[in-house]
């Protein structure tokens, strides 16, 4: 069945029935930058300067031709949704900015902002998919109404919301955009964080394709299922875990009779100099 998304400005967020006193209403009015607090529930980490610069060059020429809505505070008002808006229009040196004041609550103000970011689709996939989480755990949304909300397939919401699962570098490579979320979900196929990140690490070294990206985890998964592993005892598993995150790399520890052998994988000659600088051999 095929999902109506919702429109892209303040009106399509704003329900006619939300609550407004006597004199505020949906009428525009021009408001004091300098009045307006920033939105705590914001979920975007990252502002593109150079696509703030642009907007706000645009501003200057043709003034803001969308409202910010904000909501009234004892000493001002707080912003609700349009924070690109607001940044562009402090940028270009705008001393007050056209908004609409609405009363509502926390919630209500979670879920406008987030809403309102995610439907931009400018986000990038780890503040997209820290919103979803943020409107299923906080606002109480179930998969199913959030895929009405933003008007994206449940499966799509799902996809994005297993990327909070990968290490927190790797999703900070994937913040930056020197990995991309299908890079990122190729990874996923591997169970070890350590092997997430080292193998993040060499995929970004070498610019791999998602294609690549995903043989060459294939290729890796087929190695380690097909090695035969030594029968795990006195907690071997929970040390080879915590090498692992240390390290960012896949290590085994093979007990023996009287010893054993600790084995640390690497991808390329600057994985290795990696670890003998880990280790400080070099």
């Amino acid at each position: 069945m095929h999902r109506k998304a919702l429109g892209r400005g303040l009106e399509a967020l704003i329900p006619p029935s939300t609550p407004a006193g006597p004199s505020e209403g949906a009428a525009t009015r021009q408001i004091p930058i300098a009045d307006v607090a920033a939105n705590p529930f914001q979920p975007r980490s990252r502002f593109d300067d150079t696509a703030l610069k642009e907007l706000a060059a645009s501003i200057k020429a043709t003034g803001v031709l969308q409202p910010v809505l904000v909501r009234r505070r004892d000493d001002g008002y707080q912003l609700v949704a349009g924070e690109r808006r607001l940044r562009a229009a402090q940028l270009a040196g705008m001393p007050s900015i056209p908004a609409i004041v609405r009363e509502v609550d926390d919630r209500e103000m979670m879920e406008l902002a987030l809403i309102e970011n995610v439907q931009r689709e400018d986000l990038n996939p780890i503040d997209e998919a820290k919103a979803y989480k943020a409107l299923v755990s906080t606002v109480g949304l179930t998969h199913d109404q959030l895929s009405e909300r933003v008007g994206k397939q449940r499966s799509s919401i799902s996809n994005s919301l297993r990327l909070l699962g990968l290490p927190p570098e790797v999703q900070d490579m994937v913040s930056r955009g020197t990995l991309s979320a299908g890079h990122a979900r190729a990874l996923l196929g591997l169970e070890a964080s350590g092997d997430q990140l080292a193998a993040a690490r060499y995929i970004q070294a070498k610019g791999f394709s998602v294609r690549r990206t995903e043989t060459f985890v294939a290729r890796r998964l087929r190695r380690q299922h097909g090695r035969p592993r030594a029968r795990r005892n006195g907690g071997f598993g929970e040390w080879e875990a915590k090498l692992q995150q240390r390290f960012a790399t896949r290590v085994t520890i093979s007990p023996g009779r009287k010893g054993g052998r600790v084995e640390f994988e690497y991808y390329g000659d600057s994985d290795l100099e990696r670890l003998l600088e880990a280790w400080g051999v070099i």
